[in-house]
Order: C-alpha cells, then structure tokens, then sequence
C-alpha cells in the first residue's frame, strides 16, 4: 500500500477484486489486438499500462523488449499479472504496482502509455488521467485509449443506455497544444469478440492515439 493511495477507495478496490476472484482466470492471456497492432512495429522502449488487468498486454510488451510499469487498483490483478510476467521468462521487465489510478499517474516517462477500456463504475477523472499520460510521454511516444464502443453481452455494465463518446470527443476533451501533440488515430472498428463462457458478438471499440511531437 502506497502512503499516497486514498484510503477512500476502498470500495472500488473491493469491485474489482471481486471482479477478479469471481474466476481464477478472468482473460484469456493474450494482447488486446489494438496494441498488438499499435505497438508492433514501435522499437522497444518504457511503456505504463494502466489497469493491467491479468497481465496480457503487459507481458506482450515484455517479451517484444518494453520496460512496463504495470498498475492496477485490484491486489488480485496485479500478482496475476505478475505470476504471468514470471510464467513467460520476463520477470526482470515487468514491474507491477497496486494503484488507484482515481489519484492520478504513477511517476516517470514512458514511451508508450497503454490504456485498455479504463472503464469504471467509481470516480476516475478520465480526463485529467488521460492529459497527464501525455505529458507524461517522451517526444515522439505514444498515447493509446482504447475504449468499449458498444456493450458486449458480457460486460460487467450490460446497461443498454450507455453513452459511447466519440473518439473525436475523447482526443477534444484533452485540451492538448497541437504543437506539442497531434491524433493518429481517431476510429471505431468493429470485431468480433470471445466472451469469458465462449459466446461470441461483434463489438465497436473507440480507439484514441496521441503522439507527442518531438520538439
């Protein structure tokens, strides 16, 4: 426990580890494929994934060569993520943290910061999160926001109400200086996805990237 973490949150630690003890497996393993799309053909460097989850796109990152902080506010997640990282022979370049990201970024500079359906049912200020991965990013590093653009018949939110922002909405939201920032990417591709039980649907994703200009 970090002396910095509020001590308020425990109520939305409590969700997602019971979200993430309701199975001894949650996720599949496997990269979200807009990272590995993303990422692949960037050189290695420091990469942050926030809300790691299981540890899938964190190990990806490791064994391709990336140095990743690895942060989750579940206890559960983060030492699945790290008995994975250990499990693949990348131990040594995963680090892992328990923190409620609600309290803002982790410390450092990244290359390449990951967020992968940062969706919550508690208070996070997506936003102001989402403006300090940029700045927290290295000339010419990459921000990537990927968010559910539909409900999956499966989602932990089935409310079939849900507002989707527009990617444009997201990246405007920002407020970044575009001499300093620019959108690569601004999209809603469709999938087909694999529920936890095996069923299957075709979702929209919201895909956001930011590159940070060099100076």
């Amino acid at each position: 426990m970090h002396h910095h973490d509020r001590l308020a949150d425990g109520e939305a630690e409590n969700f997602w580890e019971k979200h993430y003890n309701s199975r001894e497996q949650l996720f599949s393993g496997d990269p979200n494929a807009l990272l590995v799309a993303t990422a692949e053909a960037m050189p290695p460097g420091s990469a942050l994934d926030l809300g790691c989850g299981e540890g899938g796109d964190a190990v990806w990152l490791a064994t391709r060569g990336w140095r990743v902080t690895a942060v989750d506010i579940s206890a559960t997640a983060v030492r699945r993520t790290a008995a994975h990282a250990a499990t693949a022979g990348v131990a040594d370049l995963v680090t892992t943290r328990r923190h409620d990201l609600d309290g803002g970024l982790p410390t450092g500079t990244f290359d390449l910061v990951n967020a992968q359906y940062l969706h919550t049912p508690f208070s996070l200020s997506r936003t102001r999160l989402f403006q300090q991965a940029a700045h927290a990013l290295t000339p010419g590093g990459l921000l990537l926001i990927v968010d559910h653009g539909s409900v999956s018949p499966w989602s932990w939110n089935p409310d079939p109400d849900a507002h989707f922002p527009a990617p444009e909405d997201i990246f405007g939201a920002l407020d970044l200086d575009p001499a300093r920032w620019r959108p690569e990417r601004l999209d809603r591709p469709r999938r087909r996805a694999t529920g936890p039980d095996g069923q299957t649907a075709v979702i929209t994703d919201t895909v956001v990237t930011v590159r940070r200009l060099t100076d």
